[in-house]
């Protein structure tokens, strides 16, 4: 009886043991977003982190990439942050002007800080304390992709940097001849499959404003009257209805890939750097990469991606910094993100990319960060400008007067900003 009684405590002290050790682990919470093969990776440099980090545990949180800002306003409302936050680099200057993020330098490595490439360290910059507040492996941007078999058909020119990039009298004359190709149904695909709630209507489009010589808002006064309904803007969003109502572009509801899918209807791609490793492993030699058309006296390009930013309300923001810098340090994670052509925004992953080398196939993305590369606003109104703007290239595509539709678009910034009181210190104050 006294054996018995011996070995039951026995266990029930160890039991105590291991719940008081598991209480003990310092819990860390990352949201993150991805396709499958994102979220099972982040799974696995958990579970790696873990083994060698046995007093933390990894709370993983995904939220769908289309939904994730509306996840991260609900944990905004419940006062439930996660330690660790993915966000999209043109929503940062309002994160941190609403107090959700530490700055993050002292919590990452060393070695990674010195790693950043310029755009890395611009795209995670506040720019009213210059202090950084995210890091992340990639960047990004959006090159045009090419079907080789329908362009020799035509006669295409081929550019193969942004100083040859295609006038628009150039590209409006190959939209109009590819459209009477034999098994073209549409010359390009702008990806507006992707809908109004992504990120892509402003990311992809505004470099067209920007060659055009205008901006989705006066990046000096933050006014946005003036400059988005301006006679350019309105000229750019007026070609691009053109194209729709050509025909020439596929539409929403096609989906989100016509280039590669089955029959190659659409013979070019306005599309991201990501978009390469997909084409390229269908169609092989036939995919060409070049540079966005000049549609004015100049070229554009976007750049900003997903990066890695510490919350204000992490209690271990020492374990948190710990966490991603193991994460961008992971060879799985690089080696992942190179086999899906990521951009890279550290120069030792540059180094392991040869894809965006010189003489690679994405050697002109690169290019393009160097010569033409235009962030979207960095203000807090942020969420409003893309809002808004996105919602008037969906009117304008459907047949909306441009002129109206954009001063409409550009009063309801304006309103945002003037219902926060221009968001000081923006408003110089």
């Amino acid at each position: 009886m006294g054996n018995r009684l011996l070995k039951a405590l026995a266990a029930t002290t160890a039991l105590m043991a291991l719940a008081t050790a598991a209480d003990a682990k310092t819990v860390v919470r990352m949201m993150h977003q991805g396709d499958p093969g994102w979220v099972a990776l982040y799974g696995k440099v958990a579970e790696r982190f873990e083994a060698a980090n046995p007093d933390v545990d990894i709370e993983l949180i995904y939220a769908p990439h289309d939904a994730y800002n509306e996840k991260f306003s609900s944990a905004v409302m419940s006062r439930q942050l996660p330690d660790i936050m993915e966000l999209d680099a043109p929503f940062l200057a309002n994160y941190v002007w609403s107090g959700y993020l530490k700055p993050i330098k002292s919590y990452i490595d060393q070695d990674l800080l010195d790693d950043m490439t310029a755009s890395n360290v611009a795209q995670g910059t506040y720019p009213i304390d210059k202090e950084l507040y995210a890091i992340g492996l990639t960047d990004s941007s959006v090159v045009l992709y090419g079907n080789k078999k329908y362009l020799e058909q035509i006669g295409a020119r081929i550019p193969t940097s942004v100083d040859d990039a295609w006038t628009r009298a150039e590209f409006e004359d190959y939209l109009g001849k590819l459209a009477k190709v034999d098994g073209v149904k549409w010359p390009i695909d702008t990806f507006r499959g992707y809908g109004i709630k992504t990120e892509w209507v402003t990311y992809a489009y505004q470099p067209i404003l920007n060659s055009f010589g205008c901006d989705l808002i006066d990046r000096t006064t933050w006014k946005a009257e003036g400059t988005l309904d301006s006679q350019p803007c309105v000229d750019a969003l007026g070609m691009m209805q053109t194209w729709v109502k050509n025909g020439w572009v596929v539409p929403m509801s096609s989906g989100t890939n016509q280039f590669y899918a089955d029959g190659e209807p659409a013979a070019l791609a306005w599309g991201g750097h990501w978009f390469y490793a997909e084409a390229a492993a269908k169609l092989k030699d036939d995919v060409v990469v070049m540079p966005l058309p000049k549609f004015g006296d100049k070229s554009a390009s976007p750049d900003g991606t997903w990066i890695w930013a510490i919350t204000s309300q992490s209690e271990h923001p020492d374990v948190a910094g710990k966490f991603l810098s193991f994460l961008l340090k992971d060879k799985d994670y690089r080696d992942y993100a190179v086999s899906q052509s990521a951009y890279p925004g550290l120069k030792s992953f540059a180094a392991q990319s040869p894809l965006y080398a010189e003489g690679g196939p994405m050697a002109v993305a690169f290019e393009q960060a160097s010569k033409a590369a235009v962030p979207r606003p960095p203000h807090p109104a942020y969420p409003t400008i893309t809002s808004a703007f996105m919602q008037a290239v969906d009117q304008i595509f459907n047949g909306e007067d441009a002129q109206k539709t954009l001063t409409a678009a550009a009063r309801k910034i304006d309103e945002d900003i003037a219902d926060n009181d221009g968001y000081p210190p923006f408003d110089g104050n």
